[in-house]
């Protein structure tokens, strides 16, 4: 499955574009890849479809701000699996093209007249993007309880200090002939909807609307070099082992001052001594002694918050589980926490001396040391009944 690409990319603007580039951008987009335009071509719907996904989150200020500091895992309520909620099913599409292009907009017919005819963009040349990272930070169970801030050192394309980025040797560039500075070429053609006009990445410039004759010697005119940085990174609290946080702009470097790529921190969970977990929940395995469990004690646990002390009532059986409400981890990028699920073991010694053995005969000839469960005990299903309750 081909990986999912950044919103920001996907409509060809920068992090800091403001709604109207971003509305504007799409609206391109979607006239170039509509259906009614590209009968019979995949490839053109799924990026029509691509493109309204992105610009569902990137047009809503809410879902863009988590999108911004989560990346895809903000999308989905912290969920581990990185993914944009339900998907292209979780917006109305019909509602998003009526949007940008007013209620009179026809799926039928796909009226071109509006807007001038044009779908080329305009804003002059195309920044080429540096490449994203992807690194791995191990956390164990404490960070993720509280939330961590973590400087790495991530070794990737910087900036050419000797020409700032510009690939230039003297910082001198020319303007494309081809394209006039636009990074584009547009074409105008005649079609059953009218005249229409495309625009196409300019063969000679690449994109960038400029040309560079006299190349840094340092980059080879790339305006990038080999380099390292130390990014700070702010991890929320309640995350997931193989989750996958997105730190924005911290990427490769894009080519000749381009825009940088992002930065993908996947999280890497240590193996707890002490707990097992199960979601938000944290399981522990209390051992009681025989004597504990037939008198009744009180007994002291760990928690991620520290030590606290539970009460054991007298005659509690092996496989009884304890719930301690909120005790668990905190729900990532929402409210709440999950539980502390104490699992009570009686331990049985394995060896026992002969002064021992013959108070354990006396006491087995006793009614009382006799099996007598209740219905519920004999249970095996109120067990898991007790467990999830």
């Amino acid at each position: 499955m081909a990986e999912k690409r950044d919103y920001y990319e996907v409509l060809g603007v920068s992090k800091n574009a403001t709604a109207d580039e971003i509305k504007k951008a799409y609206r391109q987009l979607a006239l170039k890849y509509h259906p009614d335009r590209n009968p019979g071509d995949k490839d053109a719907e799924e990026k029509f479809k691509e493109a309204a996904e992105a610009y569902s989150v990137l047009s809503d200020a809410d879902k863009r701000a988590r999108y911004d500091r989560y990346g895809f895992a903000g999308m989905n309520g912290g969920s581990s699996s990185g993914g944009f909620g339900g998907g292209f099913a979780d917006f109305d599409l019909n509602d998003i093209l009526n949007s940008v292009f007013g209620r009179g907009f026809d799926f039928g017919g796909f009226n071109f007249g509006g807007f001038g005819g044009s779908s080329s963009r305009s804003g002059g040349s195309m920044k080429q993007r540096g490449s994203n990272i992807r690194v791995k930070v191990k956390l164990n169970l404490q960070e993720i309880a509280k939330g961590v801030k973590k400087k790495i050192k991530v070794t990737k394309y910087i900036p050419c200090e000797h020409c700032h980025g510009s690939g230039s040797e003297d910082g001198n560039v020319e303007t494309c002939p081809t394209c006039h500075g636009r990074g584009q070429v547009v074409q105008t053609v005649n079609s059953f909807f009218g005249q229409m006009q495309t625009a196409s990445v300019c063969p000679n410039c690449g994109g960038e609307g400029h040309i560079i004759k006299n190349k840094c010697k340092h980059c080879q005119g790339q305006g990038i070099v080999k380099g390292e940085e130390v990014i700070d990174i702010d991890i929320p609290a309640g995350v997931g082992d193989d989750m996958q946080l997105t730190v924005r702009g911290k990427g490769n470097a894009g080519p000749r001052n381009g825009i940088n790529g992002d930065l993908y921190v996947v999280i890497e969970e240590e193996p707890s001594k002490e707990f097992e977990r199960d979601g938000n929940n944290l399981i522990y395995n209390l051992f009681l002694t025989i004597p504990e469990a037939i008198l009744g004690t009180q007994a002291e646990v760990p928690t991620v918050d520290g030590r606290v002390r539970v009460k054991i009532a007298p005659g509690t059986q092996s496989g009884k589980v304890l719930r301690l409400k909120g005790k668990g981890l905190p729900v990532v990028n929402g409210y709440g926490s999950g539980d502390m699920l104490v699992n009570v073991n009686v331990w049985v010694p394995k060896k026992v001396s002969k002064e021992e053995e013959k108070l354990l005969e006396e006491l087995a000839k006793s009614e009382n040391f006799k099996p007598n469960p209740t219905d519920e005990e004999k249970s095996f299903f109120s067990r898991i009944r007790d467990y999830f309750n």
